[in-house]
C-alpha cells in the first residue's frame, strides 16, 4: 500500500533553512572536521534524531540520548546538497531503520535476545513507524519476522521526516532483574540504498547511527533532568570534561549493518523481504459494504477458498479478509501466497501471537475442526414393522458430526440430512427398550457414546407443519 504525505510549498522553499536549524548545534564542528580530512568525499546525507543528548557524557566519547518507551521521535532525513546532488540515478532511495545492541557481546547474542523478547511480548514489535506523523515517506513497511527493523522510500531532493517508536526498554536485556539494574545501550542505525541496474534497492550509499537508552514512559525526561542537575553541581573546570547537551542528536557515519544487504536480497530466514522497485505502486481493496452479488464477483479464480502458492498480493489480502484476519492484513500487506505458506507454525505464532498464529496456520493448511461426537442414523423404512438390529440388507446409515454437544447442533445436522429447516423439527425423542419416549436435551446429547447407531423415524406434526423425530 502506498503512503504518500504531501508537503506544504514552504517546506520545499525553505529546505536550506530547515537543514541549518536542525544541524545548528553541530554544524561548526562538523564542517571543521570534514575540511580537516584532505580529499575525503563528503556524503550528501545527514540524519538527525529530534531528542536531546545527555550532558553527562565526557568529551571524546560518543553522544548518548534517552528515549521514552512507545513515544514517537522524529528522524529528519536530510540531503545536505539538495538538488545539486546528481549522483543518485533513481528518483527515490530506500532507508532501513533498525534498533540494535550497542554492546558487542550482546550483538553476538542478538538472535537469542530478540527471540526471548518475542516470546515474552507476543504480537509486539521492538520498532514501529508512526505513519500519520511521518512526512515525505513512501511505502513504509515492517518485516513481520524482524521486529527491530522498518524500511521506507523517500525522495532525496525533498528530504523527509520519519517518526519512530521504540517499544522495548534497556533493562529488559539485563542479566538480572531485581530492580535498579543499569540498562543496556541500543543503537539506532539508518542504512540507505539506491537502485541497481535491475531497479532493486540494493546499492548501499550511506549509513549512520547514534547511541540511545530507552526508559519507561517519562523515565527519559527524569534521567535527563538528573544528568543536568549532576553536571550543574560540578565545578567549572570539571564541566569542561563533559559534552554540552544539544536539543537534537546527530547520527554519525558508520559501516552498514551486516543484515542490511540481506534484507534487500530476500535471504533472511528463508522468508523474502519486500523488494522495492523504482516506481512505487499502490494497491486498493474493495470496501466491505458491497452487496452479496458484488462480493461473489470478487471471488476470482485466483482468489479461491484455499490460499495457493500462486496467489498474488491482492489475492492474499482478500483471502485474509474472507477468513476474518483483517487485523493481520496490514502486517502481511507485502506477502504473496507463496510467502505466507512458507512460514511455519512457530513463525506465525511469533509474529501474530498464539491465538491468531495457530488459527491462521490451521486455516492456511485447510485443517477441518475435529468433531466432538460422531453418530450414525438410518431412516426407518415405512414398510418394515421391526427395525434392523445391525447394518445390512440394504440399510444405509448417515454420519452426523457434532462440533457442539448440544440439542441445537444435533437438530441442525438432522435438518440438513432431510433437507428441511431446523425450525421444522418440533421435538426429538429417544425411544427406550421399554417403549417410552424421552425428550432429548443437551445433557442427553452429552452422554451419547461415540459412533452410536440410531434408527430414525419421523412423525408429522399436523399442528404446525413440523416433524417429531424419534431415535431408536
Amino acid at each position: 500500500m502506498l503512503f504518500c504525505h504531501s508537503q506544504p510549498e514552504s517546506y520545499h522553499q525553505h529546505s536550506a533553512t530547515y537543514i541549518r536549524e536542525a544541524l545548528a548545534p553541530f554544524l561548526k564542528n562538523e564542517e571543521a572536521r570534514l575540511m580537516a580530512v584532505d580529499g575525503a568525499q563528503r556524503t550528501p546525507f545527514q540524519y538527525v534524531l529530534c531528542a536531546a543528548t545527555s550532558p553527562a557524557v565526557k568529551q571524546q566519547e560518543e553522544t548518548l540520548t534517552y528515549l521514552n518507551q512507545g513515544q514517537s521521535y522524529e528522524i529528519r532525513m536530510l540531503n545536505r546538497k539538495l538538488v545539486e546532488y546528481t549522483d543518485i540515478s533513481s528518483k527515490y532511495v530506500k532507508s532501513i531503520v533498525r534498533v540494535v545492541f550497542h554492546d558487542r557481546r550482546l550483538q553476538y547474542m542478538e538472535h537469542q535476545q530478540l527471540e526471548g523478547w518475542r516470546w515474552n511480548r507476543p504480537g509486539d514489535r521492538i520498532l514501529d513507524i508512526d505513519i500519520p506523523l511521518s512526512v515525505g515517506t513512501l511505502e513504509p513497511r515492517s518485516h513481520p519476522l524482524h521486529l527491530n527493523t522498518i524500511e521506507f522510500l523517500w525522495d532525496p531532493v525533498k528530504n523527509a521526516s520519519v517518526f519512530i517508536q521504540v517499544n522495548c526498554i534497556s533493562t529488559e536485556f539485563t542479566p538480572r532483574k531485581h530492580g535498579g539494574e543499569k540498562g543496556v545501550s541500543f543503537r539506532i542505525q539508518v542504512d540507505t540504498f539506491t537502485t541497481n541496474e535491475h531497479g532493486e534497492y540494493m546499492e548501499h550509499v550511506h549509513s549512520s547511527s547514534c547511541q540511545v537508552k530507552v526508559f519507561k514512559p517519562k523515565g527519559a525526561d527524569r534521567k535527563l533532568k538528573t544528568d543536568r542537575e549532576k553536571i550543574d553541581k560540578k565545578a567549572p573546570h570539571d564541566r569542561e570534561k563533559y559534552q554540552a547537551s544539544h536539543e537534537t542528536t546527530l547520527l554519525t557515519e558508520c559501516s552498514p549493518w551486516p543484515d542490511a544487504l540481506n534484507l534487500t536480497s530476500h535471504s533472511i530466514n528463508s522468508t523474502p523481504s519486500p523488494v522495492y522497485h523504482s516506481s512505487p505502486t499502490s494497491c486498493t481493496f474493495p470496501d466491505g459494504n458491497c452487496s452479496p452479488n458484488q462480493q461473489g464477483e470478487l471471488l476470482t479464480p485466483g482468489c479461491s477458498d484455499h490460499l495457493l502458492q500462486t496467489s498474488s498480493l491482492q489475492d492474499t489480502q482478500l483471502w485474509l479478509q474472507r477468513h476474518r484476519f483483517l487485523p493481520l492484513s496490514r502486517l502481511f500487506s507485502s506477502f504473496s501466497g507463496a510467502d505466507l505458506l512458507r512460514m511455519s507454525r512457530d513463525d506465525l505464532i511469533q509474529v501474530c501471537g498464539p491465538a491468531d498464529g495457530i488459527r491462521l496456520f490451521n486455516t492456511m493448511k485447510g485443517r477441518c475442526v475435529q468433531p466432538r461426537l460422531t453418530i450414525y442414523v438410518c431412516q426407518q423404512q415405512q414398510n418394515r414393522t421391526q427395525p434392523p438390529i445391525k447394518p445390512g440388507g440394504g440399510d444405509i446409515y448417515h454420519a452426523l458430526y457434532l462440533e457442539e454437544l448440544t440439542l441445537l447442533d444435533l437438530c441442525e445436522k438432522m435438518a440438513v440430512l432431510y433437507s428441511i429447516t431446523p425450525q421444522q423439527i418440533t421435538h426429538i425423542y429417544r425411544q427406550k427398550a421399554s417403549g417410552i419416549h424421552v425428550l432429548v436435551s443437551d445433557e442427553m446429547v452429552q452422554n451419547f457414546r461415540e459412533e452410536t447407531s440410531f434408527i430414525l423415524s419421523t412423525i408429522r406434526d399436523e399442528n404446525n407443519d413440523g416433524y417429531h423425530l424419534v431415535l431408536k
